[in-house]
Parts: structure tokens; sequence; C-alpha cells
């Protein structure tokens, strides 16, 4: 706990959540969710007071240290509400209904997230950060808390009254985007994201939109898969335009690696420092991507370096990854990566302090300038002005000795940064955010022949596989030091469900397709619509929230409906059983009207159109794994960029442990004791052939 802080504790101390056990010893007498603070609100006739937020969120410490750790402003809202903390990370459900709740209210939303609602949950008032004070015509807690106290005792009608309209709108709402005629979507509509992506791309600096910029790498893999469609040149610029971008920029850790989560201006150069383990797997998926089709070196490097980062620090003893690392240290955002001049020449020989300064582009007065204030801090982003191989040129080295020399560089002022107080760590283990990095680490493991990578997406499996299932055998959402616990979500089951098929492309294991299986299976039975199509976020035997709702929009990340459609596609395909697909179809029907209106905000979901319309192709590969001929075969499969298309390995030692699985292999053999590929498209198998060439040319690859 910091030190500082309120001897007492409050419930919140029996909690495992980092973000809740950060305001345990808060005067604020915070209540997790759950029965218990309800009942004590109906008991004391008080509404309750909803803070929604997470460990690594900037605004959330900063609300804490005004507020919630000021005894006055404790004292209020004890009197007037019954307090529940949450943190959006557990309960992604309670977050994105009272997001639409403050986002219906207000016009906008954002974190901290703060519902004020009574004791049957009924919302009435919605707000993000709030400070302590009146400050610039925003109303602070000391003059909110007393003026709701004041309405819940004279006008408590209206209150109740504007609660009902608000659960009334939202539930039309999601009534009615669900009850709008639906169609196919088509190629057209994969023409329009493009389109759209095209329009609101950014020229100079590479992202779409303006500021703030967040790096979206599905959009960057949807770009890839529709230049693999149309070989249109603009959707590959757009996306290595992106890329190199923001490993250049301040969004990259240039000394420590990983990606902060976004950029505050346009330039990629300011970011907001948290880094999250979504953040890393997704643009490690995007640039191994980029390496496959371009063969850059910047860019298989960039993977090393952000999987480096992930195994030193976001990495649990016993396999699974850690949620994200802090924006604040020493309560200052990004006072862990800063630098002023002063201390890069402290830490380094005045010729490798004169080379920092031109490779990543510090100033003496500081090139970090503070987003809200606009005040300079003297203090430096080390970011590259230029990929080293220009500098090289700049400065009359060579490549090799420049890289030598800023490695060398780097090292020392690391071991310098090593020496601050570091972020804290959330290092609570969530089931989805694991599967992402888990299909990550799959995907750079095997286009870059990377045992380690394979090692570690196994062990994540593993751990996830062994430690988040019920005794029912119901996956669950949350890990963190031995316990288990929250009922799994949709993008538990669909982010781990992609990443055990990314995995057994990997490892071709078959009980990380047969857990797939059973994964897609109980999402088909607990969490799809009947009614309408479409997957809702919680399962039909979860908790009643205040909205049960079916997302699409991809956000941060994938939708867990996004990620869900491509999932049933890949089953289609590696299992031949058509009703998976019959799925996938009746999905994209039930969203269609919503993703045709802004198909660009759907970018997985386009990836995974993009498969399904196809042309795909299923490549069964029979063959004895230990032998080389087989392995030529895999890695030529994977050094080429072939998204429309599955992986299975009848193994000539255990021909039938797959053939069980995928029924339409089970006479498909070998040439004698030679390796060969069978190449199917549409249902229709070609001849087996034992030329990685012809295999190629079957996929339309040469």
């Amino acid at each position: 706990m910091a030190s500082g802080k309120n001897s007492t504790s409050n419930r919140l101390i029996s909690e495992k959540s980092p973000y809740l056990l950060q305001h345990a010893h808060n005067p604020v007498d915070w209540y997790p969710w759950g029965p218990e603070a309800f009942q004590k609100a109906r008991e004391e006739d008080k509404p309750v007071f909803l803070s929604i937020g997470y460990s690594a969120c900037h605004w959330c410490h900063v609300m804490e240290r005004e507020s919630f750790e000021d005894p006055e402003v404790a004292r209020m809202l004890n009197e007037a509400f019954v307090c529940i903390k949450v943190d959006r990370e557990e309960r992604p459900d309670l977050d994105a209904a009272y997001m639409k709740v403050c986002q219906a209210m207000t016009g906008t939303g954002g974190w901290p997230l703060h519902i004020i609602m009574t004791a049957d949950k009924k919302p009435f008032f919605a707000a993000t950060y709030i400070p302590k004070e009146n400050r610039f015509g925003q109303v602070g807690m000391k003059q909110l808390v007393p003026q709701i106290k004041q309405f819940w005792a004279l006008k408590r009608k209206e209150l109740i009254d504007s609660g009902e309209k608000i659960e009334a709108l939202l539930k039309g709402r999601e009534n009615e985007s669900s009850l709008q005629p639906t169609e196919e979507l088509v190629e057209s509509t994969l023409d329009e994201a493009y389109l759209h992506l095209a329009e609101n791309f950014d020229e100079r600096y590479g992202g779409f939109g303006t500021s703030p910029k967040f790096p979206s790498p599905h959009n960057l893999s949807f770009l890839l898969r529709y230049w693999k469609r149309t070989r249109h040149d603009k959707a590959l610029q757009m996306v290595e335009k992106t890329l190199d971008a923001m490993r250049l920029g301040g969004i990259y850790d240039q000394l420590g690696f990983g990606f902060h989560r976004y950029s505050t201006d346009a330039k990629w150069l300011v970011p907001h420092f948290e880094k999250m383990l979504y953040d890393q797997a997704m643009l490690v998926t995007a640039y191994t991507e980029a390496y496959q089709v371009t063969g850059k070196e910047d860019y298989r490097q960039t993977v090393h370096e952000v999987i480096t980062y992930i195994l030193r620090n976001m990495t649990d003893s016993n396999g699974g990854f850690y949620s994200a690392e802090d924006a604040d240290s020493e309560g200052e955002e990004g006072k862990f990566y800063l630098w002023t001049e002063r201390e890069i020449r402290q830490a380094l020989s005045q010729d490798e302090a004169e080379l920092v300064k031109k490779v990543f582009g510090t100033e003496e007065g500081g090139n970090f300038v503070e987003a809200i204030t606009g005040k300079e801090t003297g203090k430096n982003i080390l970011h590259l002005r230029k990929p080293l191989a220009e500098l090289a040129v700049d400065l009359h080295v060579s490549p090799e000795k420049l890289e030598k020399l800023m490695e060398e560089a780097r090292l020392k002022l690391l071991a310098a940064r090593q020496k601050r107080v570091h972020p804290s760590i959330d290092d609570k283990i969530l089931t989805d955010w694991n599967g992402l990095m888990i299909v990550a680490l799959a995907e750079a493991g095997r286009v870059f022949d990377e045992p380690e990578y394979l090692a570690a997406a196994r062990k994540a499996a593993d751990f996830i596989i062994g430690n988040l299932f019920d005794a029912e055998g119901k996956l669950l959402h949350r890990y963190r030091q031995g316990e288990a616990r929250i009922e799994g979500f949709l993008d538990d089951y669909a982010f781990f469900t992609w990443g055990l098929v990314e995995l057994y492309e990997a490892v071709f294991e078959t009980k990380y397709l047969r857990y797939a299986i059973d994964l897609a299976d109980e999402m088909l039975a607990h969490f799809w619509d009947k009614e309408l199509g479409g997957f809702y976020q919680t399962a039909d035997y979860s908790e009643a929230a205040f909205l049960r709702s079916k997302g699409i929009y991809d956000g941060a990340y994938p939708s867990g409906n996004s990620a869900a459609a491509l999932d049933l596609v890949y089953l289609a395909r590696m299992t031949g059983e058509t009703r998976f697909e019959e799925k996938a179809a009746q999905l994209m029907r039930a969203f269609s009207t919503e993703v045709t209106k802004e198909p660009s905000a759907h970018a997985q979901l386009m990836s995974a159109l993009d498969f399904a319309l196809g042309p795909s192709s299923e490549v069964v590969v029979v063959g004895d794994p230990q032998k080389e001929d087989t392995a030529r075969m895999l890695k030529t499969l994977w050094s080429k960029f072939l998204p429309r298309k599955v992986v299975i390995l009848c193994s000539t030692a255990k021909p039938q442990e797959i053939a069980d699985i995928a029924k339409f292999i089970e006479n498909m053999h070998g040439e004698g004791d030679k390796a060969a590929a069978f190449v199917c498209r549409g249902h229709v198998c070609n001849l087996p052939t034992t030329d990685v060439r012809i295999m190629l040319e079957l996929l339309n690859e040469r």
C-alpha cells in the first residue's frame, strides 16, 4: 500500500484487484460490487455512488489523491451515499452498461466513471473525472455531494423518474438496433471499410485522425488483408507508414521496449504512458504480419523487442501475463520515462550523450509539454527522429556502427532508469487479454521460428486451462494470487478460443484444438441470442446486469463478437463442420445494419468477413513432424502472408488423433515416407504434392 494513506482499511482490503486494493485505505467506506452494498443502501435509504476505474488510469489516481483520500470529502460521501468501487477490467459488463449511461446523459465518457443510482440500480447522475472543488465551470465534489443529498431529500421522485427514463431509453436502443432488418455483409463492405480508413488516414504522421491517436492495430491487420485481396498499394502504404511512425515515436519505449497506450498528439511523440497487455499483443501481431508481407527487418526487431518486454516485465512465473503497467510513478505521470539532458549526461560519456541527443531528439529545454496545462517541463521523451539507417548517413557512420553505439548507450540509460521508482504493475491475469497474447506469441513463434515464443504461448494456455475453469467446466475471467474468480465474459471465450486455434497451428497439439471447439460450443450454448443472432457479453447464467448488451464495435481492442466471428470461420475450415460457418453468417447478418453504417469501426469483423468470403484454403500436411521435409513444408507456409487459410498437420505417427476432429482428412495419406500437402478450396481437395513450389502455386502464391 502507498504510504501516507489512512491506516484503517475498508471492505476493499479483502479484494484481489490491485485497483480496488489501491483504495482499500481510503477514508471512503468503499464496498465492492455485490448485494451487501445495495442492501445497505435500501436499509439506510441512500443512493449509491458507483466509481469505476482501473489501476493504470492516471486520472483515477488524481481523483483518489484529491478527493477519496481527503477526510472531509470522504465524510460527505459516507454520509450521503453507499459507495461502491469497481475495477472495469474485472467487470467489463458493468463498465460497458454504465458507460452507455454516461454517454447518454452527458454526451461523453471515460475513466474514472461515476454513476449515482438508486438502490434498485436506476442511474440518475453520471460524470467522469470530478475535481475536489469547483473548477472552470465544472462542479467539484465538495459542492456536488451536498446538492445530490438535498435533491434526494426534497426531489427524489424527479431523480427516480430520470433514472427510469434513462433505463427505458437505453433498453429501447438495444432492442431497436437488434430488431432492424438485416442483410448479408458482402465484398463491397470491405471496400467501404477501406475507403473510410483511407479518408481518415494521416498522410503526414501515419495513423488515423488527428489527436489523440490510438495504435488500433486491428485496423492495420484488416488493411493487410485488404491489400492481399485487392493489391491496392495504398492499403499497404498506410500500414507501413503507421508502423514505422509508431516505432520511431515517443509512444514506443525506446529503452525498455513496449508501446504506451496512445499518443496525446498527432506525431506519436507524447504518449499516455501506461502500457496495456492487449496493445503489446495486437501490435506484435500487426508487425509480424507486416514482416511477412514486406520482409522489413525493423518489423522483426520490433516484434522481438516487444516480446522481450513482455517476457521480462509482464509474465508471471506460472505462465500467465499481467494486465498493465501504470502511467504514474511517485504520483507523476511519465516520471519514470522522462529525461533531462543533465540526467542523460550523468549516465553517459560526453560522446555518448552527444550521440543520444542527435539520435533520440532531446533538447536542453526539453521536448515534453504537459498535455493539460501546456507547461514546459524541461524533460525529454526519447524518440527517433529518423530510422537508424538514415541517421547513419547524416552522421557519416555505418549503420552497423551506429547500431552498436546506440545499443551501448541504451543499456547504460536503461540501467540508470532501473534505479528509479518503477510504475506499479497490475499483476492480475485476465483470460481475454491472455488470449490475445497467446495469438501474438503463436504467430510470431512460427513466423520467426522462435521456440521461446511458442513455449511462452503454450505455458500461458496451459496455465489458463489448469487454473481458470471452475468445477463445472466454465471459463473464468480473472486470476490473482491463487484465486480464480468472476464468470467468464464473451471476450474471455472468444479471445482464448482464438489463441488456442493459433497455438494449434503453431505446435499442432490437438488438445488445444479440442479446447477451442469446446469453448465455441459453450459460447453458442450460453451467450448466443437465440432469437436475433449474435453473442451477448454475458452468459445466460450470469448476474443480470443493468443492460445485457451485444457489442460489435471494435474499440481499443476487438469486440468479442468480432473475435467470435473469426473463431467460427476458423473452426468451420478446420473441422469441416458447416454449423460453425452458419453461425458466423448469422452473427454478421445480426449486426449488418450497424456495421454497414461505418464498416471501418468494425475492422476486426472485416478481417473475419474477408476470411468468410474467401477464397480460402485448408492445407493438410501429412508427414512426420520430426522430419526435415515436413518442417520445411510448414516453414514455407509460415513465410508467406496467407491470412485466408488454415493449416492442419496429420502426423503419420498419430493420424487418427486429428482425423477424429477434422473428418474430411480421414482418407488423406502421404507419398511413401515423404511429407505431402493437400490444398483444399471450396470443399474440393487437390491431389497431394511433395513439392513446396507446387503447394504455393495451388495457394496462388509463387
